[in-house]
């Protein structure tokens, strides 16, 4: 959208005489009308009789585009990629969250070495969305907030066959308080947090009756948007059904996906804010105050709270973790409810997450694919018969285009060097910490990611002296590339990055350690195609899932990670390597222990893999690994695979249930 505010009209009008352009233009249109209105989709064809009424994907954030800043991490990430493929499939789906007009914050490093935010106010004629209207006013819908309304108003986002709602309280109507709601993601106090939660979810209920959407199946993404649930029971209370009925109507269509294996990461808020918070919304059920309140109220060792997961354990059907090991740590940790769900419907099932290979796959990377797999290898990415044939791709192409995709990274790492220079007059520390001294021929591993203390980004920092020698060895350089950002407000997780940054400017590491400011889907797509070696290493067992990896290793960079998240069930003993410790409750010990693993893996196995050169200069026995990597989490953990077991396990099982347990009603509230 912004190219196309820049081109001239002229220009316009020239390109419109162009035959070559033309038939370009139309070609494209084309592709897109076909992306969008093919009607053998495998959804119609697996499901005809549930291609009428939608999924309702409800989420706090969602990574679509750099242009639309709307993310914060892996939580969007996976809604984008969630929404993307559900497209691909012709999933009717529609999604709901929020517009934020200043987004996520923006990371620089100060002269202090220390995280700094700002925040920038969204340029809408530069972004992919368009406001709702009725005739020239926005489309606005009310929601009762505490002892007010407070209005909102709606952009939509066309993504293929998919349609977004983004809700945005930035309007004159609302007092200046209310018109903040909307303008940052996880911004605010809590008590502004529980008000966001009341606006996504109730009032993204609202949003699509008015539109008209009668869903046949309700998808929380993470407890942020449980109060979707406590509405929709509303409803069928003011429709007379009992509070037991009208809970079970509620459940019969609604799936929970949970993502948070720290029980300090589920949003939870004292019982009397929320119901001066939810006063507007009880109206004729007044008398089911207690009743509903009492879905919420969970005691996790710091008192009785409104927990918004235990919200929706109780108020869903179908409920799923993200990975394997994610399953158990969330059975274990909800046990006192989850020992309350009956019949098997209701037990925590898991759906690991995947990626959305179409977006991640870097072009060079799917040419190759295309020439030696077919050309329809993106359309059958998901059967594992067809990555068999990986190993037909010859040594010398694959590392060809390995060495150019690392090559990309290098170079856009010193592009930005050089825009900070040219425009902030950056010192010559933070120029060579952006990466200019980098070396786009040596070993190159990569950690991107929220910094958090649970992460530990500094692992590999534990025996400096030893790193500072693997980094620098003669003729076998390593580098590392840092990225990511800490949350505002999490002050250890600021620390790290501090710590981390550092390191990027102590001359004893010799210029192989750099931080990338900034990190956005931008940024990650040059990372995951770029880096030899992708390196995860978080405290065991906080990583519910975790997508960054399979994006390494689907470009061909290889998996290093603690065996937490989907590298618990991804790894094989050859697509990658596990760092492995002392099973130790003492985290110092731990650290100690998984550090000494990581410095081993990288003397003995990793290091001598990548520079152990056939008489061609081709690593062999590198690139088995590279392509076992393909092999093996290309079909496992694409978006793909992930939308269809949702699809199979858990929302036809849902729609199922549904259509016998109520009626289709149009417009309700």
């Amino acid at each position: 959208v912004r190219m196309l505010s820049m081109v001239s009209r002229e220009r316009f009008s020239e390109a419109a005489q162009e035959r070559s352009f033309l038939a370009l233009y139309d070609a494209a249109i084309e592709y897109l009308d076909r992306a969008r209105t093919a009607k053998d989709t495998w959804w119609s064809v697996r499901f005809p009789n549930l291609s009428t009424r939608p999924v309702a994907y409800f989420s706090a954030e969602f990574a679509l585009h750099q242009s639309l800043p709307i993310y914060a991490g892996g939580l969007g990430v996976l809604a984008g990629d969630l929404c993307k493929e559900a497209s691909d499939l012709g999933i009717p789906l529609v999604g709901v969250g929020f517009m934020y007009p200043q987004g996520y914050f923006h990371q620089r490093i100060s002269s202090a070495q220390w995280q700094e935010e700002a925040y920038e106010q969204l340029n809408w004629d530069h972004a992919p969305v368009e406001r709702l209207t009725d005739g020239n006013r926005p489309r606005l819908v009310l929601v009762p907030l505490g002892t007010r309304q407070v209005y909102i108003s709606v952009w939509i986002v066309r993504l293929g066959r998919v349609r977004l709602f983004l809700l945005d309280t930035d309007l004159e109507e609302n007092a200046p308080e209310d018109r903040e709601l909307s303008a940052r993601l996880y911004g605010g106090d809590r008590q502004m947090r529980l008000q966001q939660e009341i606006i996504l979810g109730v009032g993204g209920v609202r949003v699509l009756r008015a539109l008209g959407y009668d869903p046949m199946i309700w998808h929380l993404n993470e407890g942020h948007t449980a109060f979707l649930t406590l509405e929709r029971i509303r409803e069928a209370l003011e429709l007379g059904e009992s509070f037991e009925a009208a809970l079970k109507t509620v459940r019969s269509s609604t799936v929970f996906t949970t993502h948070t294996p720290v029980a300090a990461g589920h949003d939870a808020f004292p019982i009397h804010m929320v119901e001066a918070q939810l006063a507007g919304l009880w109206g004729a059920c007044k008398q089911h105050q207690t009743d509903i309140l009492d879905l919420g109220r969970y005691d996790n060792g710091d008192g009785s709270l409104f927990n918004m997961t235990a919200l929706a354990l109780r108020t869903t059907g179908g409920i799923n973790a993200v990975s394997q090991l994610h399953g158990s740590v969330t059975r274990e940790m909800w046990a006192p409810i989850c020992s309350d769900l009956s019949g098997g419907a209701r037990t925590v099932k898991v759906v690991t997450n995947g990626i959305h290979v179409p977006s991640w796959i870097a072009p060079d990377l799917a040419r190759l694919f295309e020439r030696h797999l077919g050309e329809e290898w993106l359309n059958h990415h998901d059967e594992t018969d067809l990555w068999e044939n990986i190993f037909s791709i010859p040594d010398e192409e694959l590392w060809a285009v390995r060495q150019e995709l690392r090559s990309y990274l290098i170079a856009f790492m010193r592009e930005r060097a050089r825009q900070l220079w040219a425009q902030e007059k950056a010192s010559a520390s933070r120029i060579a910490a952006a990466g200019t001294l980098l070396d786009p021929t040596a070993l190159t591993i990569g950690f991107a990611r929220r910094f958090a203390g649970y992460k530990r980004a500094d692992l590999i920092f534990h025996d400096p002296e030893r790193l500072a020698r693997i980094l620098t060895a003669p003729r076998r350089p390593v580098q590392i590339i840092f990225a990511g950002k800490a949350h505002p407000a999490d002050e250890d997780g600021k620390r790290i990055v501090h710590e981390t940054y550092k390191r990027a400017v102590d001359p004893s590491f010799g210029g192989r350690i750099a931080f990338m400011e900034d990190y956005d889907l931008h940024v990650a797509h040059f990372l995951v195609q770029g880096c030899d070696v992708w390196m995860n290493t978080p405290q065991k067992p906080y990583e519910a899932s975790g997508t960054s990896g399979m994006k390494a290793s689907v470009n061909g960079g290889i998996h290093l990670s603690v065996g937490d998240g989907w590298w618990a069930e991804g790894y094989t003993g050859s697509n990658g390597w596990l760092i492995e410790g002392a099973a130790e409750d003492d985290s110092s010990t731990t650290n100690a222990a998984e550090a000494e693993a990581l410095y081993r893996l990288l003397e003995i196995e990793i290091v001598p893999a990548f520079y152990d050169r056939d008489k061609s200069g081709i690593p062999t026995r590198w690139l088995r690994i590279v392509k076992e990597a393909i092999r093996t989490v290309m079909p496992r953990f694409s978006a793909r695979r992930m939308i269809k077991q949702y699809a199979q396990e858990l929302y036809e099982p849902t729609a199922r249930l549904a259509a016998s347990s109520f009626p289709s009603r149009t417009t309700i509230g």
